[in-house]
This record gives structure tokens, sequence and C-alpha cells, in this order.
């Protein structure tokens, strides 16, 4: 199997956007670089180690469309950012594989936990989703996708209706049912996010409660409960459809969003959610609420 692998140089600060908008795109695997042979010295308790120039390095399956993933990534970023993306082809390598043999449980709040095939859990109570990432993003290792995990652990789901907007591996939606939620609803622009989503519903044995639907496609059904980890410039474009899909008094969860970006992404839904306060991950946020009635 070949590869695609994009390249992007850039400055520290936004390093993370870079990071969650190849993973959104369906990049396998996200790695950092340093651009200009740069010393890192240790650094303190806490930190993470950047460079003043850093290579971000997403890597995509050869049958990704370059064309197409140039225009995503050049539409999303400013002229001088995209400008310098390279995009380079690869040989046979199973870095999927590879990446998951590193792959380990992870908790999220009191209870539920994320992990690969073939690994145990020994917390009795565990509440616990087996998960092959596939081609699309979310297994729990970015702060986003923790951040929505330990939200969904925190709230009582038991027989509420979900809906998953920006699905990637469907990890989010699947963990809401095995924590008691009644049914929920993948949705995604991404086939492969599509695919990714029904084959771990299966793995799981909650296929029968979760509807999967294409962006363009979706059946416009509301419910008690929309969590959307996707980017803010996104959350903000597609606030009129998102908040659409709840009914009176359910709850809003979003993610992707940058901590100098909560305020925009709040103003955009002001009028429709009662917002809670943010929950912050590194450099990311958490928005909750709930839709005014």
């Amino acid at each position: 199997m070949s590869w695609l692998q994009a390249h992007i140089t850039i400055d520290p600060a936004r390093v993370p956007l870079i990071e969650l908008l190849f993973e959104q795109l369906g990049a396998v695997a996200v790695s950092l670089h340093d651009a200009a042979d740069e010393p890192m010295l240790e650094p303190a308790p806490g930190e993470t180690p950047l460079w003043q120039a850093n290579r971000v390095t997403g890597l995509f399956t050869g049958d990704t469309d370059a064309d197409a993933l140039r225009i995503a990534i050049t539409q999303t970023l400013s002229d001088e950012i995209g400008d310098g993306l390279r995009l380079e082809r690869l040989g046979d390598r199973d870095w999927e594989r590879a990446w998951l043999d590193r792959f380990r449980p992870m908790r999220f709040g009191r209870r539920l936990w994320i992990r690969p095939s073939g690994h145990a859990v020994e917390q009795p109570d565990a509440v616990v989703v087996d998960l092959d990432p596939g081609l699309a993003f979310g297994t729990g290792t970015h702060p986003t996708t923790a951040l929505c995990l330990r939200w969904l652990d925190a709230h009582d789901l038991d027989g509420r209706d979900v809906i998953d907007f920006g699905c990637g591996s469907g990890i989010l939606a699947i963990a809401a049912l095995k924590l008691g939620a009644r049914h929920a609803i993948g949705i995604d622009h991404d086939p492969q996010a599509l695919l990714a989503t029904r084959d771990n519903a299966l793995r799981n044995s909650v296929a029968n409660a979760l509807d999967v639907e294409h962006s363009e496609q979706s059946g416009g059904a509301a419910a008690d409960i929309v969590i959307a980890n996707i980017l803010a410039n996104v959350l903000i474009r597609l606030a009129p459809k998102i908040a659409g899909l709840l009914r009176p008094g359910a709850q809003l969860v979003m993610s992707g969003i940058l901590q100098h970006q909560a305020d925009e992404v709040m103003r955009a839904y002001a009028e429709q959610i009662e917002f809670e306060p943010t929950e912050t991950d590194e450099d990311w946020v958490l928005l909750s609420g709930r839709r005014r009635t």
C-alpha cells in the first residue's frame, strides 16, 4: 500500500491547528519535526517542546486524492500558510498498524475506557469502548476528543438520543451508547469516517442503535445531546444547522476549539444556547450549554 504525506512548516502557535486539521481530514498519523535544525534543550515539567520553525506532517493513505486534499487544506488556512504546503508520495509500509501497536487503554473520567483490541481493563465497573481508529480521526489521544469523552462520562445519558456531528471514528457516539444512551446518529462528510464508524459500532455491539449519515444527506433528526468535535471555523459556519439538531432544552457539546477562538464560537450560538463554564485541556476548549426553550 502506498501513502501520501502532507508537510507544512509553521510557527509554534499554529501547530495545534495544523495537527487537528490533518487529523480531521483523515490522517492516519500526524508527526512534528524541527524544520530548522534547532537544538532542543530539556523542557521544563509540563511543557511541550516546540521549535521556532516546526514541520507538521500528516500521513494519508495512497488512494487519497492529492488535489482534493490540497484544496481542503488551503481553503481552511490563510494563503501564507497554505503556500507552504508540500505533498509527497511514499512507498509501502504499514504505518497505521505500527502506530496502533503503541496505542494502550486510556481512561476518561471515572469509568470510561478506550482500548485497542487485545488489551485488558481491570476496573470492575469499567465502560469499555474497543476501538480501531482505522483511517478516521478520533482515538482519545487528542485533547479535544479527551474533553468530549470526559464530558460524556460525567453526565447521565440513560435513554437519551445523541448526535455525533463530525463522527470520525465514531468514538463519541459509541461511548455515549455504552454509557446508556438510547440511540445515536453519526454524521460526517468523509465516506472513510462513515465506514470506520460502522466498523467500530459492529466491534462494540452497538450497530443496532447507531445510524450513520453523510452530512449532505442527513435527515434532520433532533436529539437530546449534540456533540461536535470539529474545527472552530466549521462550528461557526454551520451554527444554524448544528443548533437546529437540538430539541428544546437539549445539550450542545463542542470542541476542536482553541482558547482564543472560544468567544467567537459562543457568539455564533448565543441566540440559541445558554452556555455553561468552559473546560480546557492544554490549549483546547470544550463548550457546553442548553438550547433555550
